[in-house]
């Protein structure tokens, strides 16, 4: 029993089975979860990614659906739809698993998943769910290089090098 490489999107609580199954067996021993809209992949998030996955043996990854990043991010967002997030990060050597969430936090998925590590950008400090994590004896590990180079920056610098043509 293993996870299905490629697999679009899992169903969060069948993924968690699958993973509690993997687990029991002795087939797995830590399970990573990162987050996150990815709404255009680049160089930063990648780094995050390859980076949250060496702290374990299966990285699982959550996007953010459309409607949740909309809430957040407005008119207009998501740039790629969820499927197409999905497919783009499956494809990449350190994800095993890409699934979803509606949810304003991760709080849910970290309750249903019960990842061993929970990988964010930034500082603990900064990690919404920290008391969940700590609640539930999740490790927080922080990877990456920041926000300095996610998905709004490079939309940031999209617009400024559209409005320099413009001119």
């Amino acid at each position: 029993m293993t996870l299905e490489k490629g697999r679009l999107i899992w169903p969060r609580n069948e993924l968690a089975g699958v993973l509690a199954r993997l687990r029991s067996k002795g087939i797995i021993e830590r399970v990573v979860l990162a987050n996150g809209g990815f709404e255009l992949l680049q160089a930063g998030e990648v780094r995050y990614l390859e980076s949250a996955a060496s702290h374990g043996q299966i990285l699982v990854v959550a996007l953010q659906t459309d409607a949740a990043l909309r809430k957040l991010a407005g008119p207009g967002r998501p740039i790629l739809p969820l499927a197409e997030r999905a497919e783009i990060l499956g494809a990449l050597r350190c994800v095993d698993a890409v699934t979803s969430y509606s949810e304003p936090t991760l709080e849910h998925s970290l309750r249903v998943l019960k990842p061993d590590v929970h990988a964010q950008c930034g500082a603990p400090k900064d990690v919404p769910e920290r008391e969940v994590d700590r609640e539930l004896g999740i490790e927080i590990a922080i990877c990456g290089d920041g926000k300095a180079s996610g998905s709004v920056a490079l939309l940031e610098r999209l617009a400024q090098a559209r409005k320099g043509r413009t001119r």
